[in-house]
């Protein structure tokens, strides 16, 4: 395999897309050494609400996303285009073939 096509298939290479979960989980819960249960009360939600996003069980509403915000002085859109790109990523790998067979409508003569 040559360099050059050992680098296009890296590029090709798709990453597993990133969970809000692991955001919270890695980049706050983490470095600040909060429970989800800690996080769960300054929030003033269910513990379990915590635990399962950062599990990566469930993903971000508007309403987690607001208490998010305010807890870690970040805004509720960084939170909800975390859970956009997911699950667009998401959606992508599971109808991507179907998404080749449409034809685009726009521009083009009935």
């Amino acid at each position: 395999m040559t360099k050059k096509h050992a680098s296009k298939k890296i590029a090709q290479r798709r990453l597993a897309p990133m969970h809000p979960g692991e955001v919270l989980r890695e980049e706050f819960l983490i470095p600040l050494d909060m429970s989800a249960g800690a996080l769960a009360k300054v929030c003033g939600v269910p513990r379990t609400r915590i635990e399962r996003l950062a599990n990566e069980e469930t993903g971000v509403t508007a309403d987690t996303a607001l208490r998010l915000s305010k807890a870690f002085g970040t805004t509720a859109t960084l939170w909800l285009n975390l859970q956009n790109a997911f699950d667009v990523q998401m959606a992508e790998r599971a109808i991507g073939k179907e998404l080749e067979n449409i034809a685009p409508v726009i521009g083009h003569a009935a």
